[in-house]
């Protein structure tokens, strides 16, 4: 039973969004609080809903699939939720570190536009420190070696360089949080997919 507890279970939004990955325990908990409902995927591609009262009756007349007991009745493990009352995309802001900046950039040069290893990446202030330039997103760039010592502590102006792109803050991304390494149940894939297309994205090559 506990092995079961502690697997994943997708979670949705009110506007059936995918938002978030929780555990079967805290899964339970939510549609035992009346929070939730599950999901379940039908043979002709349409979705049903229950309460917890309605899933537990249904894993009753449902053997064979992989479910928890406890002592008074048999419940089957949920895969998806749905969240009744929470209508959001949750916010989360795009934390400024060296790992995301680098993600931002793409490993890329922002000066000559060549990919390298992160080992073969430094970070530059566009406007250099001692001239007043902030340790922001918006002055923050990838820049290679080469590229780096050639600007030294000028402004790309004065060292005849061109950055490729403006330096900007990320746009936060709704489905960040959902690791799609994870392993998941056949059943996320729907909400996975819709995930994928619709996702806000951020600065982009074009």
């Amino acid at each position: 039973m506990n092995s079961f507890l502690s697997q994943h279970v997708l979670v949705l939004n009110r506007l059936w969004q995918a938002v978030n990955v929780c555990t079967v325990r805290r899964a339970l908990a939510l549609l035992f609080e009346g929070h939730a409902q599950v999901v379940l995927d039908g043979a002709d591609g349409s979705f049903r809903t229950f309460s917890f009262s309605e899933w537990r009756h249904f894993s009753q007349q449902q053997p064979g699939h992989e479910s928890i007991n406890t002592v008074a009745f048999r419940i089957r493990v949920p895969r998806v939720i749905l969240l009744l009352l929470f209508d959001r995309v949750p916010r989360k802001e795009v934390t400024f570190t060296r790992h995301n900046i680098f993600e931002r950039d793409k490993n890329t040069c922002q000066y000559c536009g060549r990919v390298f290893d992160r080992k073969d990446l430094n970070l530059d202030h566009v406007i250099p420190r001692d001239r007043g330039g902030p340790t922001t997103w918006e002055n923050i760039v990838c820049s290679c070696i080469v590229c780096n010592t050639r600007k030294a502590n000028c402004t790309p102006q004065e060292a005849g360089m061109h950055l490729i792109r403006k330096p900007k803050k990320p746009k936060w991304r709704p489905f960040v949080q959902i690791n799609l390494d994870l392993p998941y149940h056949d059943s996320w894939k729907h909400f996975l997919d819709l995930a994928y297309w619709n996702v806000e994205l951020g600065e982009e090559p074009g």
